[in-house]
């Protein structure tokens, strides 16, 4: 019998729509050294391993995994997790990865975290000089690194258009990347609203206060696509 594995689409828009596909397993049902491969065999971008909290608890564990390495953090799985534990009536306060403990709010529709940049993996940052640009980007072009590529939509208002490569993370494209968002915020030290990959929603606030600088918060609407069976 394989394993059931949660799906859920993280950063989607108001009506639920794209979002970045993520799988939820419980750690007990996986040994350790078996959750890369599992993580391969599903090919999404992230899928994150949660030793589940017994009832009452505020606080997680949880492993993150690409199709190719483990990540100390990265945002759309703790966003995604962090929905996923409260829809279970579960809420938690916390997340500890292995960067760190991560913040969890949950605001309206919005689940929050509350991270380092520096715990983020590292992005080429690269501005385009119009958001059609970066819609017609050829990845070909950004293939050597992680880049994340991006252009002001409505630069007043923080509204921000973007793209990102990663081929040796095993993610060809991200439709929609947490992470890159943090570092995005950090750089340019303001909140930001992003549209990522087809039409993803990322919503990011800085931190303005000097004990507290380079923690950003990222959120977004996460919404529930059933399970299925693996490895």
């Amino acid at each position: 019998m394989g394993t059931g594995v949660s799906v859920v689409r993280v950063f989607t828009d108001s009506e639920g729509n794209f979002g970045n596909p993520l799988g939820v397993v419980d750690s007990s049902a996986v040994a350790p050294a078996d959750r890369q491969a599992l993580a391969t065999q599903l090919g999404y971008s992230e899928t994150i391993f949660v030793d589940l909290p017994t009832s009452g608890s505020t606080t997680a564990h949880a492993r993150i995994f690409t199709p190719t390495i483990e990540l100390p953090f990265a945002g759309h799985p703790t966003v995604g997790l962090s929905w996923w534990l409260k829809d279970r009536g579960l809420p938690i306060r916390t997340l500890q990865v292995p960067a760190g403990i991560i913040a969890v709010g949950y605001e309206g529709d919005l689940t929050t975290v509350r991270a380092r940049a520096d715990w983020a993996p590292e992005f080429i940052l690269r501005q385009l000089a119009s958001p059609r640009d970066v819609t017609n980007a050829d990845p070909e072009e950004y293939s050597d690194f992680a880049h994340y590529i991006w252009a002001w939509t409505d630069e007043p208002r923080g509204q921000v258009r973007s793209r990102m490569f990663a081929p040796e993370l095993g993610v060809a494209e991200d439709e929609a990347t947490g992470a890159a968002a943090v570092r995005i915020t950090d750089s340019l030290s303001r909140d930001l609203t992003i549209t990522q990959g087809k039409g993803s929603i990322i919503h990011t606030w800085w931190s303005r206060e000097g004990w507290v600088e380079g923690w950003v918060t990222v959120g977004g609407r996460v919404v529930d696509d059933g399970t299925v069976d693996a490895g």
